[in-house]
């Protein structure tokens, strides 16, 4: 198996039944039209209540061609707080945050999911560019449309790249950032960009294949339970079946993908460093050189956690960023409440 595929692949899984109780909001009416068919073989609670719970927005980011409706979970209420605006990995979507949503949400945070341009369930028919330019512009002006103030830009995996890509061009529009096992030191999508758009093509199939999908699940994390892993998987790839998911895909690998490193010691805003002790992913090493490079950072390892803790140790890691929030947004009276 091709190791650059198997890497990127990994981002985009998700999956664990956490060993915690978390109240779960089953929306009274059935999932959105948009959200494909597949989603009715998924079994995890967490996944099809949040996923009932998806939407779309206009954003506008070309004026000839209209704004695209693009997907994500709104919070219920918004507040005067610092907005929590959850991004996810490489090739990916929203419902990687089902287990630690619901938990920000009780504390009272304005919480945002939102699908990266190109992955999630977006309505990308007239197929716009998802080259790494005009996913910073999408985000952006989602940003300027609808949560209008300083947030703090959580992203795991290659999110954490989105984030950095995003907070150089604009800092104004970040206060914090949160990263998970950060895949911000590779540079850009290597021989992948190289390749005639044929066989992009044909990797990008490979990438989509259950048996792949597999595989990545189970190296992404510390630990499968017994009978999960086919319905983790299905939850990681139902994005992949909307029509126009290979050409997004495909069209971000030959644009070059994201290449962050000379932009990180850039970043001035104060920054969360969370990281599984048993990601078989990304080297904990980097975890370490990555705090080193940042201007103001504080790093949190989780043991018997792997490559996406927020699915994982979804309790600690709801913990960890409710802790870094200023004071006067959480105290710790919610914090317990959340938690207990």
């Amino acid at each position: 198996m091709p190791p650059l595929l198997t890497s990127m692949a990994t981002s985009c899984v998700s999956g664990m039944l956490p060993r915690f109780r978390i109240k779960v909001l089953v929306m009274a009416g059935g999932f959105p039209p948009f959200v494909p068919k597949e989603v009715e073989r998924i079994k995890d609670t967490h996944a099809i209540a949040l996923a009932k719970r998806i939407e779309r927005v206009p954003v506008m980011i070309d004026s000839e061609k209209g704004a695209i409706m693009s997907s994500c979970v709104r919070p219920l209420h918004q507040n005067s707080n610092e907005p929590v605006v959850l991004l996810h990995g490489f090739d990916s979507s929203c419902l990687e945050w089902r287990y630690v949503y619901p938990l920000l949400e009780d504390a009272g945070v304005e919480a945002w999911a939102i699908d990266i341009l190109g992955w999630g369930f977006s309505d990308l028919e007239t197929l716009p560019p998802c080259d790494v330019a005009t996913k910073r512009k999408h985000l952006y002006q989602l940003w300027k449309s609808y949560i209008k103030k300083p947030m703090v830009l959580v992203g795991p995996s290659l999110g954490a790249a989105v984030a950095i890509d995003f907070v150089a061009n604009y800092p104004d529009a970040v206060s914090k950032l949160v990263f998970l096992d950060a895949s911000v030191y590779a540079e850009g999508a290597g021989d992948m960009a190289k390749l005639p758009r044929f066989f992009a093509y044909a990797g990008v199939f490979v990438l989509k294949s259950l048996p792949l999908r597999l595989y990545a699940t189970n190296l992404a994390f510390d630990k499968v339970p017994k009978g999960s892993l086919l319905d983790w998987t299905n939850v990681g790839r139902l994005h992949c079946r909307l029509p126009w998911w290979e050409d997004a895909t495909v069209d971000f690998m030959i644009d070059g993908g994201y290449n962050v490193v000379n932009l990180i010691k850039q970043v001035k805003q104060k920054t969360l460093v969370i990281w599984g002790e048993g990601d078989r992913i990304i080297d904990k090493q980097l975890a370490i050189k990555l705090c080193n490079d940042l201007q103001d950072s504080v790093l949190h390892m989780i043991p018997e956690c792997g490559h996406i803790p927020h699915v994982e140790k979804p309790e600690k890691v709801t913990e960890l960023i409710l802790s870094f929030l200023a004071r006067e947004n959480v105290t710790q009276e919610q914090l317990q409440k959340v938690l207990n």
